[in-house]
């Protein structure tokens, strides 16, 4: 078995310490200004990346990330595995029971903020494609893709969002939270079967089998699965030493799910997520083990990630104001039209439609996973990934503002 040499894993732990370290420093900054850490931690990789450390310092830039290809296999992997446990702790949040009992209110705005930001993110690169960076291969799954883009939420920025201004639990914050869970297992569901679509997974079945087995492996996770966890947990909780016993057997769970995603042609996040919704939505998984999970992903895994970001592309050369405010403008678009109006013809007067439609934009870290995801399978350039990583950065810190705006709103025109 090939091993990494002295050097290699000299470097590759000098880059994991480096990650780690200007992740937190940056992730306390944007949390001192109330913005969320992810916004810090990708700052950091634009510091440490060919955008700045890189033009000011190349030497320093060269040693770190570019002298030993071995170590940057190895921390390829480390990022693999980080974006597969960062899809399973999303999973963790979905409450399929809560869905249910949001009932009509809910599932109008999950259909109308998922249908018509898709269709505003699926016209405008389908008739526009070379604006948007578009250069070869299927328009179709092009659009397609950037549709999917615009649909998608960020369910852990939306609860924190919430949770700071008090709504969380509130009929607003439920029918919230209820609508972005369903808009994200749809949606991490079209994307995976886009990528299935480009024939870019290591699989060689058919196309048609692939889908039939994603389909059936998600029915699958949400009903059998789910009642299987249901029954084995409490046996895991009291033979196993707590919470070592479930952590560990929770996230080889989550590896073999993501592993046979994966194996079918599906993308392994999407298994990881999946078994996430599953075991999240267990009686038995208490919120005192779904937050040790929480902190060991967000705290070891995820700020590497978010860093690796900065990594990929230089932000000042591929920075194209025009398109970053194109698809800035269509992702609100989609978003506060599409969930506004669900939110009308589920009975909410204007200014609640509204602050629903804010409260529902914020994209975070998932928008820039599929955006990664998209750039690594040639799907989009890096002009594009660059327009869609600061879109979901801008979403993401003015959706509680917003929302709170139209809120104050409702309440002035209330008592006038």
């Amino acid at each position: 078995m090939e091993k990494l040499t002295h050097s290699e894993v000299i470097n590759l732990l000098l880059q994991l310490a480096t990650m780690l370290i200007l992740a937190r420093i940056f992730a306390e900054i944007a949390r001192k200004f109330k913005q969320p850490a992810v916004v810090g931690e990708i700052l950091a990789g634009i510091l440490l990346g060919p955008t700045i450390m890189g033009g000011i310092f190349p030497e320093v830039f060269e040693f770190l990330f570019k002298a030993n290809p071995m170590s940057n296999i190895a921390l390829d992997g480390y990022i693999q595995i980080s974006v597969i446990l960062l899809l399973f702790i999303a999973g963790l949040e979905v409450e399929l029971n809560l869905v249910i009992s949001q009932g009509k209110k809910a599932l109008n705005i999950s259909f109308f903020g998922l249908a018509i930001p898709f269709a505003f993110g699926f016209t405008a690169p389908f008739f526009f494609a070379e604006f948007f960076g578009f250069e070869d291969g299927s328009k179709l799954l092009f659009s397609l893709f950037m549709g999917t883009a615009m649909a998608i939420s960020a369910l852990p920025v939306i609860v924190r969002t919430l949770m700071d201004l008090d709504l969380f639990k509130s009929r607003m914050g439920m029918m919230i939270v209820s609508a972005a869970m369903v808009d994200d297992l749809i949606g991490w569901m079209i994307f995976s079967i886009i990528l299935s679509f480009m024939g870019k997974e290591a699989s060689t079945m058919g196309l048609g089998y692939t889908i039939f087995l994603t389909i059936g492996f998600a029915a699958f996770m949400i009903t059998v699965g789910k009642r299987l966890i249901n029954q084995v947990l409490p046996w895991i909780n009291k033979r196993l030493s707590w919470p070592g016993g479930l952590l560990s057997l929770s996230l080889a769970a989550c590896f073999l799910s993501a592993a046979f995603t994966e194996f079918i042609g599906i993308h392994a996040i999407f298994g990881a997520f999946l078994l996430g919704v599953a075991l999240g939505d267990s009686e038995h998984m208490s919120e005192k083990a779904k937050e040790i999970i929480h902190q060991f992903v967000n705290n070891i895994f995820a700020p590497v990630f978010f860093v690796s970001i900065g990594l990929k592309v230089n932000f000042f050369t591929n920075f194209d104001p025009l398109l970053v405010l194109v698809v800035i403008l269509v992702a609100y678009a989609g978003k506060v039209i599409g969930c506004g109006f669900g939110a009308l013809r589920g009975g909410l007067d204007k200014w609640e439609s509204m602050a629903i439609g804010f409260g529902m934009n914020a994209r975070g870290a998932m928008e820039i996973i599929l955006g990664l995801i998209a750039l690594d399978v040639g799907l989009i350039n890096e002009k594009l990934f660059v327009a869609l990583v600061v879109m979901a950065l801008v979403t993401s810190m003015t959706s509680g503002p917003l929302m709170k705006w139209a809120l104050k709103k409702r309440i002035v025109l209330q008592k006038s």
